[in-house]
């Protein structure tokens, strides 16, 4: 397979377990307190890498601080055999952290605050650049600055690579900044805002991925979590059906999927094939705990996806 390329954010996810949030002035007490290397680039490397089984062919382009939750975070992404010369570390500054609640039914509420990855620039859009020669794809999303971005998809799409684009978290976006993006992936919530449309089921994901889509964006995958995932392309309209698991946490499910739809693509597989690959992914991860610990193997994704042959 070609590389997979992930421009990004990494945060580390300060994990609470709780029965309910608390209100306004209220104390709720929790039930259990961990931390796991996360962020939504971070996240969507690994899973790429699990599924890739290829080190080296995943690498990571962004930037940590220079504290202890950096070098774990860097640690933990060697560990998985993804490239981290292009993961920049920045002196005086925290590494982006998430404070994560999750709750009984696995539903997460995030409070980020991103540190590092804010100050990722030119130099970020620079390396993306020049890794583009072996690549296969490009993975982003809208945790790091739009403007380093935006130059990055631009520079990728002129070199023919297709680009993935995770449009959360949901931010007001300049005109003209999604013209370079090959697949956008919103979730329900995003695909609501995007559209102005509540999507809610498959019918309301179709009306809402056709009226993203005709914003002039190739293909747009709405996925709908325990719902499947509709993909609206040239010549494709339809719901893929999900996988039945039990759900522990939904933290990284959507970056486990984008994850999954990078291989597939990266390795050649056609759009449909890689989706049901990026949903087979997200199935794993749901199943576990954490974010980037959570991501399946190429082997437990193809166990998977061989109950639906």
């Amino acid at each position: 397979m070609k590389d997979v390329i992930v421009l990004g954010g990494l945060n580390m996810d300060l994990i609470v377990d709780t029965p309910r949030l608390a209100g306004p002035g209220e104390t709720a007490e929790g039930t259990r307190f961990y931390t796991t290397p996360g962020g939504k680039g971070g996240n969507q490397a690994v899973a790429a890498a699990r599924l890739a089984q290829s080190p080296g062919s995943v690498k990571m382009v962004g930037r940590i601080g220079d504290d202890s939750f950096g070098e774990e975070m860097a640690q933990f992404m060697r560990n998985e055999g993804i490239d981290t010369g292009l993961l920049r570390r920045t002196e005086n500054i925290a590494s982006g952290i998430a404070v994560i609640f999750i709750l009984p039914d696995g539903e997460n509420h995030v409070n980020p605050v991103y540190g590092a990855n804010a100050l990722c620039d030119s130099q970020q859009s620079d390396d993306v650049r020049n890794a583009l020669s072996s690549a296969g794809v490009l993975l982003c999303q809208q945790e790091v600055p739009l403007s380093a971005t935006k130059v990055a998809i631009d520079a990728a799409a002129k070199a023919g690579i297709l680009v993935v684009l995770d449009p959360a978290p949901v931010r007001e976006v300049p005109a003209g900044f999604y013209d370079s993006v090959t697949i956008l992936t919103p979730n329900q919530g995003e695909a609501s805002s995007m559209a102005n449309i509540d999507v809610i089921d498959e019918i309301s994901a179709k009306k809402a991925a056709i009226a993203i889509r005709n914003t002039g964006i190739e293909t747009v995958i709405v996925t709908l979590g325990d719902q499947g995932a509709w993909v609206e392309s040239d010549g494709i309209s339809e719901l893929l059906a999900p996988f039945k698991v039990p759900v522990v946490a939904t933290v990284a499910a959507g970056d486990a999927f984008n994850g999954g739809l990078g291989v597939g693509i990266a390795s050649g597989m056609s759009l449909l094939d890689s989706a049901r690959l990026g949903m087979a992914s997200g199935a794993l991860c749901v199943g576990r705990d954490g974010a980037q610990e959570a991501m399946g193997t190429r082997d437990e994704a193809e166990a998977l996806l061989a109950t639906r042959r």
